[in-house]
């Protein structure tokens, strides 16, 4: 069998011309360093849960850690304010919550998502509770910051539910303001 010259060529030109376009497109990841384990895509970290950033240097849960002051009107209760604390919870992306409603003994437990707080369905001393909140602003990094939680109270006796904006269509209950 012989092989032609045009084809030798065609397969000569097509190697050249692969490694000739090859070593012209940069690696964009070339350059970037993902902390904490995150991962470059086409010049972009990807950051695991937990982490955020445009290198995944920053914990997400970070933001919402310290002592606030909660501002609220229950769609069943009077206007109050009160302190709560949030701190660091077993995962990166789990806090606890103490003083939590002005009511609550044991400390409640929520996670973080980038920008929003999750509370779970949990029950603790005859209430069922859950919400999620939203940072408002962005200077909740550090020592200010504000953040919106919306969340229910269902008293397990009286079946009474307490709402913090988190039905507001329903009954026009605005969220809990909370400020550091």
């Amino acid at each position: 069998m012989k092989t032609s010259l045009k084809t030798i060529l065609v397969i000569a030109f097509s190697a050249l011309a692969t490694v000739v376009y090859t070593s012209c497109n940069r690696d964009q990841c070339k350059t970037i360093v993902c902390a904490n384990q995150g991962v470059c895509n086409s010049g972009v970290c990807t950051c695991p849960a937990g982490y955020e950033g445009s290198n995944c240097e920053t914990v997400s849960r970070d933001k919402f850690i310290g002592n606030w002051s909660v501002f609220e009107k229950g769609s069943i209760t009077q206007a109050s304010q009160y302190p709560i604390s949030i701190s660091k919870g077993v995962l990166i992306t789990d806090v606890v919550i103490t003083n939590f409603y002005n009511y609550f003994i044991v400390p409640v437990n929520a996670s973080v998502i980038h920008d929003t707080l999750f509370i779970p369905n949990q029950q603790y001393q005859g209430k069922v509770l859950f919400g999620v909140s939203y940072v408002y602003t962005s200077t909740t990094y550090g020592q200010y910051g504000a953040i919106n939680m919306e969340y229910e109270i269902v008293d397990t006796a009286t079946g009474n539910v307490n709402d913090f904006g988190y039905n507001s269509i329903v009954d026009h209950s605005l969220p809990s303001a909370w400020n550091k």
